[in-house]
């Protein structure tokens, strides 16, 4: 190999490395280096001030007894199963946004407006929308005569009603990563799947859906965190009241390390390791069935 050849080789070698480079270190510094000073945390008994104090296992083992721990624990699967929701949703939504009618543009900025405003907008519209006063949701069960429903100030619905103001964004989320989706659909395929009068649910299985795969998988795992780092609504809209029944993992974790539960640090750490972990558990999982499928085929 001559010294140009070499040279170029090098070069081209060389650039993709120094491009990632700044990515790569922002990424572990900012998210690889935490994770493990989290868990190293989570073993000291500290403030978040003065000396740390080695206690082992010892957080992790009072977790076993926290019964707030377990309530933020059960909420947390409920937001799991219930967002997935936003995926079909989303889905069906992008089908209906990628047709040619009148007046599409403007659906498609309907339907996009609840991704470009923040989390705690959506939380206060949804909290005045499920005022038992003056909320939208009550005079409409005005209308019908029926009584005045406290969404929010119900243990059983509080949980609910806030997955629900979750939805909404999410599934503006999903439905953009599907329609990009969409756009990249081979028409090749369409045309052939309609000359062996593949329509409705079989064009949608068996063509369309499997060219999808890629917009589902960032789908799935970026409406998984979402739903396991659901921090922001519940702390507009409830603060994890009442009397704690909406709190979250997420949250639970910030009333203990830095809310007026005495700034435990160590404790907060032992409830990020955990949230960490079961997100760690449930996208591996869909991982490894997606690698498989891939494989299958």
């Amino acid at each position: 190999m001559s010294a140009s050849r070499a040279s170029r080789f090098n070069q081209r070698s060389l650039a993709p490395v120094l491009f990632l480079a700044p990515a790569i270190l922002f990424f572990m510094f900012y998210v690889i280096f935490p994770i493990f000073q989290s868990m190293q945390i989570s073993l000291y008994d500290w403030d978040g001030l003065g000396d740390k104090t080695f206690v082992g296992m010892d957080n992790y083992v009072e977790l076993m007894d926290d019964e707030a721990f377990y309530t933020s624990l059960k909420n947390n699967v409920i937001w799991l199963v219930l967002y997935m929701l936003a995926i079909p949703a989303g889905l069906f939504i992008a089908l209906f946004l990628n047709q040619t009618v009148f007046g599409m543009r403007l659906y498609k900025s309907l339907f996009f407006f609840p991704f470009v405003i923040s989390q705690v907008v959506v939380g206060l519209v949804f909290t005045w929308f499920y005022d038992p006063s003056f909320g939208l949701l009550n005079v409409i069960l005005g209308w019908f005569g029926l009584g005045p429903v406290t969404i929010l100030g119900d243990e059983t619905w509080v949980t609910y009603g806030i997955i629900f103001a979750g939805l909404w964004p999410q599934t503006a989320y999903c439905m953009i990563l599907y329609i990009t989706g969409l756009n990249a659909v081979d028409p090749e395929q369409i045309e052939a799947g309609r000359l062996d009068n593949a329509k409705g649910w079989n064009m949608l299985w068996y063509i369309i859906l499997p060219q999808l795969k890629p917009a589902t998988f960032i789908a799935i795992v970026v409406t998984v965190i979402g739903a396991l780092r659901s921090f922001d609504l519940v702390s507009i809209m409830t603060a994890g009241g009442p009397w704690g029944s909406s709190r979250v993992l997420a949250y639970y974790m910030y009333e203990k390390a830095f809310s007026e539960y005495g700034f435990r640090m160590g404790y907060g750490a032992a409830i990020a390791v955990v949230l960490f972990l079961i997100m760690m558990i449930y996208i591996t999982v869909f991982l490894v069935k997606m690698y498989r499928d891939e494989k299958g085929h």
